[in-house]
């Protein structure tokens, strides 16, 4: 069963169960999913539409997962608690469809590994570093957990 397919089985489960928050939030990332699959303006065959596997499904995903997140960040700093919980709730709905994600120690003993292997000693040289662990953890760990860790090694914190 593809990713897609276990959305829309997962849709209608909700719909089903009565599950408001999970059946929009699918919703959403159903009707996001469809719009990356229209070709861009002045495709040569508009008329086809591109059929994601499920990496491109994934892609989508962690898109959506991020304007989540962001979102509760910005929600936080207006004091707007409910929309942060409605946020939230959605975010975990979504999480439940990526792939496990790396824990802050085995971010920085990967991290340690490179900072070791490109010759990176202060934060100065973090532009050397996040390319290629970037590269090596790519949909593994997120980027923002990645250069915290990245950060506090290259700051000393982390000796």
């Amino acid at each position: 069963m593809t990713l897609k397919d276990q959305l829309n089985a997962d849709l209608r489960d909700a719909m089903r169960a009565a599950e408001e928050t999970r059946k929009s939030t699918l919703r959403l990332l159903i009707t996001a999913i469809r719009n990356a699959e229209i070709p861009p303006e002045g495709a040569s065959d508009v008329a086809t539409r591109a059929d994601l596997d499920d990496e491109g499904v994934l892609t989508v995903i962690r898109r959506e997962v991020k304007q989540r997140r962001d979102s509760i960040d910005a929600y936080g700093k207006a004091n707007r608690q409910d929309l942060v919980d409605k946020e939230a709730a959605e975010l975990a709905i979504l999480a439940a469809y990526l792939p496990a994600q790396m824990s802050r120690d085995e971010i920085e003993a990967v991290a340690r590994e490179v900072i070791q292997r490109v010759g990176a000693s202060s934060p100065a040289d973090k532009s050397k570093v996040m390319p290629v662990i970037m590269g090596e953890l790519r949909d593994k760990a997120e980027g923002r957990e990645i250069n915290a860790v990245v950060t506090e090694l290259l700051s000393g914190a982390g000796s």
